[in-house]
């Protein structure tokens, strides 16, 4: 006995395996550290986050239509290769927040970090002038909690400056964007 597709599951299969071929072609694509291998300045994040930096950010949807608009006042702290970054978030509307990163700094420009609203450990790497965090994130919508993938590149421009681009995304589709720019005080 042989069993036909009904047309409605025809469409709908094709319709998996494209949106399938779509995600997993996007994740290949992309920039990589290894890109920027050589550029200068060289982007030491430990050296950077030690003290006063404040940043401007907006969260965008992948649209790109501007969501929230914030302030970031940070404190980094390091003793040997064991940091602290205490982060104050103040949003557009009035909202508060606080994350507090405890870093580690391993061997060849890669780092740990947690934080309490950080799914397991964030992995990043340093690369030239670049740093790209890879970590979950619990973000609370609306009155429930959602944890989102983050791809998170930071730029240094000069000494002072760092540019950040972090893509938001949850089950390998891209939601929006957090931009910033740090500025070492």
């Amino acid at each position: 006995m042989t069993t036909a597709f009904h047309p409605l599951h025809k469409r709908l299969l094709a319709l998996a395996m494209a949106l399938l071929a779509t995600t997993w072609l996007a994740s290949c694509a992309g920039p990589q550290l290894a890109d920027h291998a050589g550029e200068r300045p060289v982007f030491d994040l430990q050296q950077y986050f030690t003290g006063d930096v404040r940043a401007y950010g907006l969260v965008s949807d992948r649209s790109g239509k501007v969501l929230r608009r914030f302030v970031v006042t940070l404190r980094g702290d390091w003793v040997g290769n064991q940091g602290t970054l205490n982060e104050q978030f103040v949003y557009d509307d009035g909202e508060r927040q606080q994350r507090i990163w405890h870093l580690q700094r391993l061997d060849n420009g890669r780092y740990t970090g947690t934080a309490d609203d950080v799914v397991g450990v964030a992995e990043g790497a340093q690369n030239g002038s670049a740093f790209n965090w890879h970590y979950t994130l619990s973000l609370p919508v609306d009155g429930r909690v959602y944890e989102v993938q983050f791809d998170d590149w930071m730029h240094l421009i000069d000494e002072r400056t760092v540019i950040n681009k972090a893509t938001m995304s949850k089950w390998g589709l891209r939601l929006g964007e957090v931009t910033l720019s740090f500025t070492k005080l």
